[in-house]
């Protein structure tokens, strides 16, 4: 609570205070992937993306004509037609993950992945075995950046760039106690329905994220890996991240602070495009208000529970695609 209550004054002040930057990096000839992008944060970063000059933007999106309509919205504020492309992703089916991926290795590059898409429901479900935000948000977010390394590693050697995988998380992070911890398997006891504090979800994935991202970037180095990894705050925004059947006196609450703090989702998507082109310097970083900021408490001082938490995931990834996780390990110097 006495977290919560110091960070409190920030959060405020960044809401009110700060407006992120536009973003001015050149991205020709750069291919990026926006997950979640067919609205809200998504869709305008990938207009951003466009804005910006890139050569192929993919729209990666559950329903596939929400998506074909983002495109026209993108091409009709940017004047560019050709860039934008929709592929079909669906994040609460392991299987989807997996064609997203194949599908992408048919790709002369990628830059970029950018990883948006998120839920935070307030009801308890499975999804492919596992609490539906936690399969949405954590293990198929992990799943389909894993998969995607080797086309990352293949763009880093044949361009000799360093491309970047951004996981979208949140300063929710900072709201959550994660009692789970203290139980013999963290993602056993987010299964139990009889436990699950659903108003806690959604700030436990982003803190999930958040040390999936550092044990990653810490246990493998850019000179190594060839790949920048980060994870972004875009700040309070008005999303479509709250849905209707969330309990009344949530979708109360969340309508003032939005009211009274809440950025634009163009705004909030500036920060998601900064973090995105990210040097090899602010790997592993957590970046809010475009610049590298502190993470919450309980990851500094409990390094054992971050590398905890992603053998566990490592552990869960490798049920789901064997072998997955040596995509880590491969370098860009190994045979692609």
């Amino acid at each position: 609570m006495s977290q919560i209550l110091s960070f409190l004054p920030k959060f405020i002040y960044g809401q009110l205070f700060i407006t992120p930057p536009a973003p001015t990096k050149d991205c020709a000839g750069k291919t990026v992937i926006v997950t979640g992008s067919n609205t809200g944060l998504g869709l305008e970063a990938a207009r951003h993306f466009v804005q910006l000059n890139a050569a192929k933007v993919i729209l990666a999106c559950r329903n596939l004509e929400k998506g074909e309509a983002a495109e026209k919205d993108i091409e009709s504020t940017t004047g560019r037609k050709g860039v934008v492309e929709v592929w079909q992703l669906d994040l609460t089916s392991y299987e989807s993950v997996k064609a997203f991926a194949k599908k992408s290795q048919s790709l002369e590059r990628l830059d970029i992945l950018l990883e948006n898409a998120g839920i935070a429901p307030p009801n308890f479900k499975l999804e492919e075995g596992s609490e539906s935000t936690i399969t949405v948000n954590v293990i198929s977010t992990f799943l389909l950046a894993l998969l995607m390394v080797p086309k990352l590693q293949e763009t880093a050697k044949k361009h000799n760039t360093v491309p970047n995988l951004c996981i979208v998380s949140s300063e929710a992070h900072f709201f959550t106690a994660f009692p789970e911890r203290n139980s013999s398997s963290i993602f056993d006891k987010l299964n139990d329905r009889s436990s699950a504090r659903m108003t806690d979800r959604y700030n436990l994935s982003k803190l999930l994220e958040v040390f999936a991202c550092r044990e990653i970037a810490q246990d493998h180095p850019v000179s190594q890996f060839g790949v920048t990894i980060t994870s972004v705050n875009p700040g309070l925004c008005h999303s479509e991240l709250i849905r209707p059947e969330a309990p009344a006196v949530v979708r109360a609450f969340m309508t003032v602070m939005k009211a009274v703090l809440a950025r634009t989702t163009e705004v909030g998507a500036r920060t998601l495009v900064d973090a995105s082109l990210r040097g090899q310097e602010d790997h592993g970083a957590f970046l809010s208000d475009c610049k590298v900021t502190e993470v919450a408490k309980l990851v500094t001082d409990e390094p054992e529970t971050q590398t905890r938490v992603w053998r566990e995931l490592a552990a869960k990834l490798e049920q789901i695609e064997p072998g997955v996780t040596k995509n880590l390990e491969r370098g860009v110097s190994a045979k692609l």
